[in-house]
């Protein structure tokens, strides 16, 4: 049985990793051209290129795609939901608050806690469920994806762990739409 003290120390040594990978992404943005590259992602990740498709579905695939754009808006209607209340509850300081003489800050934030990543979560979601009904987008979705989570510590906005729990939540919520949507 552990004790309370073993427990601790491996919170602690968990909590040194993700510090220190979050300020080596981190130092990727004292490049200019680096740092403005992912300041793009990030803007196009805060829903621009989301719901951009969610507009143009519709448009190009009548009904079926005002589907599939009702159904990335109700997955991002909960995903919204879990983001907020899991940021209230779990209080994380950003890292560039809690460990500024190791992690700067290369973008302004959109609000002040950084656990869960929101852009992580939401990207994840969509790209599931997008790839779904479009298999085809995959080669597009996937790397911008992986961009954006990658852009959360390279500006310093997040931990590893904050992006990998935005990842997980947007998995599982997009499974679950999905077995939801597949049952009705």
């Amino acid at each position: 049985m552990e004790t309370p003290g073993m427990l601790w120390q491996v919170a602690r040594k968990l909590d040194s990793a993700d510090v220190t990978l979050c300020a080596s992404c981190n130092r990727l943005s004292r490049s200019l051209p680096v740092r403005d590259t992912f300041r793009t992602v990030s803007r196009l990740g805060d829903g621009v290129i989301w719901y951009s498709i969610m507009g143009l579905l519709p448009i190009s695939g009548g009904l079926p795609g005002l589907a599939i754009a009702a159904h990335m808006a109700g997955t991002a209607l909960a995903g919204l939901l879990v983001y907020k209340l899991t940021k209230l509850l779990s209080g994380r300081e950003r890292p560039y608050v809690q460990h500024g003489d190791r992690v700067d800050c290369a973008m302004p934030p959109l609000d002040r806690y950084s656990f869960p990543s929101g852009h992580t979560l939401h990207a994840v979601c969509f790209s599931i469920v997008l790839c779904m009904y479009l298999p085809a987008l995959a080669w597009l979705l996937l790397p911008f994806t992986l961009l954006v989570a990658l852009s959360r510590m390279v500006l310093g906005l997040h931990y590893p762990s904050d992006v990998l729990a935005g990842a997980l939540i947007g998995a599982v919520l997009a499974w679950a739409s999905c077995g939801l949507v597949a049952g009705l």
